[in-house]
């Protein structure tokens, strides 16, 4: 893992934002300044959940829930200035923790995606872990983090923080957790992680939110997406690396030049069929750990496109392959297969146990960071 200086962004506090228990701000209307909201929404295990509402001076908004950090809510305009929730969410808190939620907009961790035979070895000792994916069945889409709201003028933003303790699902040390969401006034959704720990401690963490630019939850199978990416890791049938890089050209994977989601997704293809659709993990042209844009996304029915830039050097596409109408979302609207997108920033899967992939063993001393943005705006 390369470990760059971190800087937490700069907030001016030039002016006080009144953060209370009142109803946050309609989507529909335009906001004078960036607020910040949060509303009561519940209980789990004891602890109070509360949903925070940022919203910028254009009006757009981001919703988050304290548990599994998870954001619910990405509101922002179409191509005539309509509102629409561009992600797929849940009505009540229950529905979160409920089985149906296949980690919805969630932070996960301690190492996202899969980890072979649920073990690994690190400085001769092996580790055996409670699950091969996505950090266990108590991983930290599963937990309740602490959350300070952080006001300004130019952008807002929620940092959020977690404490996962030496043994957690089986990986060593206690790791220090801090994930920052901020919506700046030019639309933009800021993810930033920094970690610390104090034994060595492989971390590969990513947001889990599901895209759809159409505001619905129809299939995006037209919604069209470029990747900066000319390889995709080889997997299995249970989606684990083979360890290969695979040229992504003339295959169903390329991405190179925009592509509708749907052209190539039932492709006689063994990952395809495997995955009921795509789950990949793209090998992006990022070995330096500098921002860069990863992918687009634009939805021509809306008009609605959304850039993602990240640090890391890998994206999991998932196209919500196993979403089905038996789920109940938002408003009572049932999911369907393809009916999302997910962009997973992220190292790559099952990374401690291959060499050849980029290092995601975090140790004392060092400081784990990296940053996704999301931004968005309209093709008129």
């Amino acid at each position: 893992m390369k470990n760059l200086p971190f800087f937490f962004p700069l907030f001016y506090f030039l002016s006080i934002v009144q953060v209370g228990t009142a109803k946050p701000v309609p989507y529909h209307a335009t906001a004078r300044k960036p607020l910040i909201t949060k509303i009561f929404y519940g209980e789990t295990e004891g602890q109070r959940i509360y949903q925070y509402t940022l919203t910028n001076s254009k009006g757009m908004q981001v919703k988050v829930i304290n548990y599994g950090a998870t954001i619910t809510d990405i509101i922002t305009p179409d191509k005539n200035g309509k509102m629409s929730d561009v992600v797929l969410g849940f009505d009540s808190l229950k529905q979160y923790l409920g089985r149906d939620n296949a980690l919805l907009g969630a932070v996960v961790g301690r190492v996202a995606n899969r980890i072979n035979n649920k073990k690994f070895t690190l400085d001769g000792k092996e580790y055996v872990l409670t699950s091969n994916i996505h950090g266990g069945p108590r991983g930290f889409d599963k937990k309740v983090w602490a959350i300070q709201e952080v006001p300004g003028n130019k952008e807002v933003a929620l940092k959020l923080t977690y404490l996962s303790k030496d043994g957690e699902s089986g990986y060593p040390g206690n790791l220090n957790l801090t994930v920052t969401y901020t919506l700046t006034n030019n639309n933009e959704v800021k993810l930033t992680y920094a970690a610390t720990t104090d034994k060595p401690t492989p971390v590969v963490l990513t947001n889990h939110t599901y895209f759809n630019l159409a505001g619905t939850t129809d299939k995006v199978v037209n919604t069209e997406l470029t990747i900066a990416a000319d390889q995709y890791l080889e997997a299995d049938k249970d989606n684990m690396p083979s360890g290969r890089l695979l040229d992504v050209k003339g295959t169903p994977y390329d991405f190179t030049q925009p592509k509708p989601i749907g052209r190539d997704i039932t492709v006689s293809d063994n990952q395809l069929i495997w995955g009921h659709g795509y789950d990949v993990t793209f090998v992006l042209h990022n070995a330096t750990g500098k921002l860069v844009l990863a992918a687009t996304v634009y939805e021509p029915a809306s008009g609605r496109i959304m850039q993602c830039y990240t640090t890391e050097p890998g994206v999991v596409i998932y196209t919500g392959n196993y979403l089905n109408e038996r789920i109940i979302g938002r408003g009572g609207k049932p999911f369907t297969q393809w009916g999302a997108l997910c962009l997973e920033t992220m190292h790559f899967p099952d990374s401690p146990n291959h060499t050849n992939f980029p290092g995601v063993i975090l140790r004392p001393g060092q400081l784990f960071t990296s940053q996704t943005i999301y931004r968005f705006f309209v093709n008129k």
